[in-house]
């Protein structure tokens, strides 16, 4: 059922990208009427936004009448690993199994974006034109300054959780917060957990980035944009001796020290929401 979740989501993303890219078609706004006659679609074009949307929203319905039916029957529980807490819902209850859909979907989505606005501030003022494929779905947001874009997911993520919390402890799925200033000490939290996703993408440049130091790939613009963002991401080293010879130990010590950095935020972040009082 896990990875069946996995691919549905997967599917939804890609459903919610095609709505997003949909306004960059030139051929699928108002044509002139002076250039009708030069330029028009061999088919007329039937897809609109909405019906994306639609698309979309009936997955994650039908979705949750599947896992509501199959899932009861073989006794499964759907969960949602948000670093420092773990929701489950019941297969059960309907109205859970949608919350889980949509909550699922969600998570998924919040962390393509994460990484599309990691790139984003990875790319500096001039980025290269590779960049565009982060531009379009992130929109206006990637023109803002770097301190607020770096910000931003400390606060939608506080905010969300902060909004959802009260449905969440509704349902009885979290506990209630005693008070309100629990409720946002956990939303504190919650929000900078989100930060440790950037993890996976960070080493997934420097990994890419040292593959790329030793293998000739070509001069495809996916390789500058990569070494790109992972010279940004080395830069905290380069006044240590870290090159010996030809071979470059920069990249080897910056994945150490991404993971490393990841996993003692982590296991703080866990220790302050296990401290908050019940």
């Amino acid at each position: 059922m896990g990875l069946i979740d996995f691919i549905l989501n997967l599917a939804g993303l890609l459903l919610w990208l095609n709505w997003r890219s949909v306004r960059f078609d030139p051929l699928g706004k108002r044509t002139p009427a002076t250039l009708i006659g030069t330029l028009r679609r061999a088919e007329p074009r039937r897809l609109r936004r909405w019906h994306l949307l639609a698309a979309l929203g009936g997955l994650l319905l039908l979705r949750a009448l599947f896992y509501w039916q199959i899932g009861s029957a073989a006794h499964w529980t759907g969960t949602l690993n948000l670093s420092v807490i773990t929701l489950s819902f019941r297969s059960d209850y309907f109205v859970r199994m949608l919350l889980f859909s949509i909550f699922s979907f969600g998570l998924t989505l919040g962390v393509f974006y994460l990484w599309l606005l990691l790139l984003s501030i990875l790319a500096g003022p001039e980025p290269l034109p590779f960049h565009r494929l982060v531009r379009m779905p992130l929109g206006g947001i990637d023109r803002w300054a770097r301190g607020m874009k770096f910000l931003l997911p400390l606060i939608v993520t506080a905010t969300f959780w902060w909004l959802a919390s009260w449905l969440l402890a509704e349902l009885q799925i979290i506990p209630k917060p005693v008070s309100t200033a629990q409720r946002f000490e956990e939303s504190l939290v919650i929000g900078l957990s989100s930060y440790l996703t950037w993890k996976y993408l960070a080493g997934a440049l420097l990994v890419l980035h040292l593959l790329n130091s030793y293998i000739y790939f070509g001069k495809h613009p996916f390789w500058g944009y990569v070494n790109a963002g992972a010279q940004i991401l080395l830069s905290p080293l380069r006044a240590l001796p870290l090159r010996v010879g030809k071979a470059d130990f920069a990249p080897v010590v910056g994945i150490v020290l991404v993971f490393l950095a990841a996993e003692l935020a982590g296991r703080g972040l866990v220790f302050l929401y296990e401290r908050l009082p019940l």
